[in-house]
């Protein structure tokens, strides 16, 4: 079995070798499996990404010593504008750039926030022209785009300051699975099975002698509870996943992720009717949701895998701020920005980011290119370094991951990019087995593939990154490993869900919109809603957020926590290989067993053994102080004056709430200052020029005026954490 496994990798990186050698940054050349349509029309518009150089080398050190137990430097995180002023590209390389490509005719050229990338738009004969190649249309089922079929350069005026190109090749690349389209596949196999089919979790059922066993069950375990349509579909209802994993004793607390914002990343839409029938079905309490087009300017058509992502994240963590969608197309260039669309977004800073996104590794990289997956990782090195925790499912095709055309599995091993990057909890698949409690007696790793060919949770070996420092020790080769933990993903029994989208969710053959679905793509907002209250439980008692949890996963796997901290998945495996491939041999990978392996991870999250573990591991929020020098002149001299004293390295600053007469209060708020070691900053209030009237006015009216001023520590995204005892001024001049 081991030199089979080995030997399944081989093949697969000698695969993946021959696809990466053909598509370096400065080539290209016609897709395969796609027919040639014709030129591409000289108008046509172009959305380009265009990756800088960058440090990100030091954004790499610091985002490891920030999100690492241990390190003095542990979550001592810093802001998105700090990251990019820091690391990003050099003004001067930014400033050369945009002019370079504005003479050359691109318009809507801005820099994106992490100063690692420029997005443009340019002609398609402008584009030909600039990087010296010829631009094509092609055909293939899934509809016609544009790519190269020539080599492309960057010009040399360029060189030295782009380090690639993305967008000339329009093709689809982010995979977001069809939940119930596979529910429906399953279901019917079932249903073909009839009374043959068995009735009790895990029991072993007939299969080919090579095939692993179906972790599929129906009816559900355990002890329903919601509406009678929910309960109809015989699947897993809220709190019995819910009890299971351990979240009921941080909501019965009152953490339900007040406070906290979570992103999603999808490439299509949702009915808020839907997610409205879905909570008030069990009785949740629905956060607000606000969806931002990234590369759009229009809503995208409601689909199957967003209302999965919602409502499975509105049961999770019902409290939360705002679920903020950030929607986009699946070609190459609005699948790169919508990685990182969430740090745009100045006032919408998440705690979060949860994506259920499936970016084959080999084909991502043929894609996009070298350059832009590297600044693509320092994107995520700057969400790790600001104290954003991102989460990706690890996808739903076993240990082969990539599919064609069609969207059936192809029969050799990959695995999920962001799911591979260092700077991402990776959340494979499992399935259930309740007791009348909800309380877990059995966990396996889910594998449907007797039942709908390569139906399985991701897992393996990366052939694009190094293993992680914090995987040193636990895996064995120098590759990256995933799934870093699993969570209930089994399509049967499945999570009941309201879905109404014609011809996606809901047909003649299907026409209830409560279903039974699964997928790590459900499993992934599981967990994202377990991170959200676990930052609310850690800023209640005046801890740092979680950020990048892998470190402490790995941290804990190794250590006596982790019985209390995870379940661990020893049964069953993802290798699909059996129900892909002619011969039906297994693919090499991967095989559950005892602690961390490559089809579970370390297993799946008790989240109150988590949040105890992490409030023993996160740093606490720096103390703040404040005194206001005397004899102050506000008014005459355009501000207040205030000293600010934090006792670790903080992000500070401080604000006045000010009451003129009986008039409605307005705040003012300081710049930020950060400060590396702690100590003493003077910071002044800055009134603007429509404040300074109301003030100058509230004078010559005779009106009392004070100001109720506050010193603070806030986090990475502006937010306050800790502030200083309030002190009173009145303002005469």
């Amino acid at each position: 079995m081991r030199a089979r496994r080995l030997g399944g990798y081989v093949v697969a990186a000698l695969m993946a070798i021959a696809l990466l050698a053909a598509s370096a940054d400065a080539t290209g050349g016609p897709p395969a499996a796609a027919a040639r349509v014709g030129a591409t029309p000289a108008a046509t518009q172009l959305q380009l990404v265009l990756p800088l150089k960058a440090n990100v080398g030091g954004l790499r050190a610091l985002a490891l010593a920030v999100s690492t137990p241990g390190n003095r430097r542990y979550g001592q995180y810093e802001s998105i504008p700090q990251l990019a002023r820091r690391f990003g590209a050099r003004r001067s390389v930014q400033r050369r750039a945009l002019a370079y490509l504005r003479r050359a005719g691109a318009t809507a050229l801005k820099l994106d926030a992490t100063g690692l990338f420029i997005d443009a738009t340019l002609r398609a004969a402008s584009a030909e022209r600039l990087f010296a190649t010829t631009l094509t249309e092609f055909r293939t089922r899934q509809g016609r785009f544009t790519a190269p079929s020539a080599g492309v350069s960057i010009p040399p005026a360029l060189r030295g300051l782009v380090t690639g190109v993305v967008g000339l090749d329009t093709r689809p690349v982010a995979v977001s699975p069809s939940p119930f389209r596979t529910a429906h596949a399953v279901r019917a196999q079932i249903a073909a099975r009839g009374a043959s089919w068995r009735t009790s979790a895990f029991a072993p059922i007939a299969r080919a002698a090579q095939a692993p066993p179906s972790s599929a069950y129906k009816p559900v375990s355990g002890t329903q509870s919601g509406c009678p349509a929910a309960e109809a579909t015989s699947a897993f209802t809220p709190n019995q996943y819910l009890t299971a994993y351990n979240y009921t004793p941080l909501q019965a607390a009152g953490i339900t992720g007040q406070g906290e914002r979570v992103a999603l990343i999808e490439i299509d839409g949702f009915k808020q009717s839907d997610i409205k029938a879905y909570a008030n079905c069990f009785g949740l309490h629905l956060p607000p949701i606000k969806a931002f087009g990234v590369g759009i300017n229009r809503a995208l058509a409601p689909g199957g895998e967003t209302t999965l992502d919602l409502e499975v994240m509105a049961a999770a963590a019902p409290g939360v701020k705002e679920i903020d969608v950030y929607e986009s197309d699946a070609d190459e260039t609005d699948s790169l920005k919508a990685l990182t669309a969430p740090l745009q977004n100045k006032d919408f800073k998440p705690q979060v980011i949860s994506a259920s996104l499936g970016l084959c590794e080999p084909f991502v990289y043929g894609a996009v290119g070298r350059s832009a997956v590297r600044n693509t990782e320092g994107a995520l090195e700057e969400a790790a370094a600001a104290g954003i925790s991102f989460l990706d499912s690890s996808g739903d095709s076993g240990s082969a991951d990539c599919t064609d055309n069609s969207g059936a599995p192809i029969d050799r091993l990959a695995v999920n990019y962001p799911t591979s990057s260092w700077w991402v909890t990776g959340v494979g698949g499992t399935n259930i087995a309740l007791n009348t409690a909800n309380q877990l007696t059995g966990e396996v790793v889910w594998n449907d593939g007797l039942l709908q060919p390569g139906s399985a949770g991701g897992g393996g070996r990366s052939l694009l990154f190094n293993r992680p420092p914090y995987q040193k020790g636990t895996v064995v080769p120098n590759v990256r490993a995933v799934p870093d933990v699993s969570m209930l993903a089994d399509i049967a029994p499945g999570y009941a869900i309201y879905c109404s989208v014609a011809q996606v969710c809901v047909d003649n053959a299907n026409p209830d919109p409560w279903q039974p679905v699964g997928g790590t793509s459900a499993a992934t907002p599981l967990l994202s809603g377990g991170f959200l209250m676990i930052d609310q439980y850690l800023r209640e008692h005046q801890h740092e957020d979680l950020g990048l949890a892998n470190p402490l996963l790995y941290d804990i796997g190794r250590s006596a926590q982790a019985a209390s901290v995870f379940h661990d998945v020893t049964e069953f495996g993802n290798d699909v290989g059996p129900f892909i491939s002619s011969s039906g041999a297994p693919l090499g990978c991967c095989t559950a067993g005892v602690g961390y392996d490559d089809a579970s991870g370390w297993g799946s999250i008790n989240l109150a053994g988590l949040a105890a573990a992490a409030l023993a591991s996160a740093p606490p929020i720096a103390n703040v102080s404040m005194t206001l020098p005397g004899h102050q002149h506000p008014v005459a001299a355009h501000g207040i004056k205030t000293d600010v004293t934090c006792s670790s390295q903080c992000l500070l600053g401080s604000y006045a709430v000010i009451t003129i007469g009986h008039a409605k209060s307005f705040q003012v708020f300081s710049k930020l200052y950060p400060m590396n070691s702690g100590g003493t900053k003077a910071v002044k209030i800055g009134f603007s020029g429509g404040e300074e009237s109301k003030l100058r006015a509230g004078l010559r009216a005779g009106s009392r005026i004070e100001a109720a001023v506050v010193g603070a520590v806030v986090d990475a995204g502006g937010h306050i954490e800790r502030h200083s005892p309030t002190r009173t001024i009145r303002i005469t001049g």
